[in-house]
């Protein structure tokens, strides 16, 4: 596939299937898919191997963006020991909220995050042995890797700078929402449910507000919601409870959840 300057791919890997789309830093195009394929194997690591190795074909010299749907990550908040002052520190008590909460040694995972000794923060883990087959197939394929992550934080990342004051962000995808309560301008705990059948603006809106509740935050007065969210939820401007602001609408219409996958953190 010949390549223009300032166009790139972008992958989404998901348990069972993987999608490629083509993007371009200029002129203002929407993303374009180029491939989808499905797979046996679920979250298999070989198999995903193999899989994108597919994909990749004949896309040597192409910059590559890589979204993992969030079912292949951890995603966590962690709280600093009181008088943290290394990284090894903070290192070790994500390592110990990682046991605690997944019921296993964080060894076999990549942590990542934004260390912070003075306030919580967010955490993101990725198995090893399947960031080491997803390196070897791009080295494979002469494809650069120049991003990877989880599709919450490739979300996060790009519409943080449109959130308004006070407002918490969530995602949307395969009818699962994903919250990040956010509060002095910092990701205090990040909240996943699946949605009910029916669920519109009323149902959000107790819902936000019983995670506030539980989190002992404030309930935020707006929601910024991106990803594939119900269709009631545009309505949800001028909710008396709950303000709904959807966030990228439109982009990959009619597209598969895994192809959706790939576009996040693209731009618009």
């Amino acid at each position: 596939m010949r390549r223009r300057f300032g166009q790139s791919l972008r992958v989404g890997i998901a348990p069972g299937a993987v999608a490629l789309l083509k993007t371009s830093r200029f002129g203002g195009h929407a993303p374009e898919l180029v491939a989808e394929l499905a797979f046996d194997g679920g979250s298999d690591p070989a198999s995903i191997a193999a899989t994108l190795r597919q994909l990749l074909d004949g896309c040597a010299s192409w910059p590559v963006s890589i979204v993992l749907a969030d079912e292949l990550a951890r995603i966590w908040q962690v709280t600093p020991p009181a008088g943290s002052a290394r990284l090894a520190d903070l290192e070790a008590a994500a390592a110990l909220r990682f046991q605690t909460l997944f019921g296993e040694p964080a060894g076999a995972w990549q942590l990542a995050a934004g260390w912070d000794a003075a306030r919580p923060f967010l955490v993101a883990a990725l198995p090893r042995q399947l960031l080491a087959s997803i390196g070897q197939v791009c080295a494979a394929q002469r494809t650069p890797l120049v991003a990877l992550a989880p599709q919450f934080v490739a979300g996060f990342n790009q519409w943080r700078a449109s959130l308004k004051a006070g407002a918490w962000y969530g995602l949307v995808q395969q009818r699962v929402l994903t919250m990040a309560a956010i509060e002095d301008g910092a990701i205090r705990a990040v909240r996943a449910a699946a949605l009910p059948d029916g669920a519109d603006c009323d149902w959000l809106a107790a819902h936000v507000a019983r995670e506030a509740l539980r989190l002992n935050l404030s309930v935020p007065a707006r929601l910024s919601v991106s990803g594939h969210a119900p269709a009631a939820w545009s309505k949800g401007a001028t909710h008396p409870a709950l303000a709904c602001q959807l966030l990228g609408q439109g982009q990959g219409g009619g597209w598969s959840d895994c192809a959706r996958l790939a576009a996040t953190g693209s731009r618009p």
